[in-house]
């Protein structure tokens, strides 16, 4: 099997435990919601960044946002650099979800050290890190 279908396996796992953990906890969120809610800056972001780093579309942002609005979890402001634009940012609730997604993505990592050991483990970590300077845009 490919190295990029492996990385898939872990992630879609990782993403199941989260979102299990998440409804389990009272959250209504789905895992598109979730890939959005997940690069709301500290300070807020716009819908655009958003929709670029999920790569969906404007308009699918803009829905996922809205759901996530109805839950309580975000909410639009202005935007202090520019009047004319709004940023998205977590409510004190979607903090509070956002922390236990994190808290839940801890966990499931500390069971995946086990599994490998310590020295698999840190080449893994490692080894990605490293990739990710090949790979990602928006790091």
């Amino acid at each position: 099997m490919d190295i990029a279908t492996l990385m898939l396996i872990a992630y879609r796992a990782m993403d199941e435990r989260v979102i299990s953990a998440m409804r389990d906890a009272g959250y209504n969120i789905t895992v598109a919601q979730a890939r959005i809610a997940q690069r709301i800056a500290e300070d807020g972001s716009r819908l655009v960044d958003l929709a670029e780093q999920a790569q969906v579309t404007k308009q699918t942002a803009s829905l996922l946002v809205a759901a996530l609005e109805r839950e309580g979890l975000v909410e639009r402001v202005p935007d202090p650099t520019d009047g004319r634009a709004r940023l998205i940012r977590f409510t004190a609730d979607g903090q509070a979800a956002a922390d236990y997604a994190r808290e839940v993505v801890m966990s499931v990592e500390r069971e995946w050290n086990e599994h490998l050991g310590p020295r698999q483990a840190t080449a893994l970590r490692e080894a990605l890190t490293s990739l990710r300077e090949l790979v990602d845009p928006y790091r």
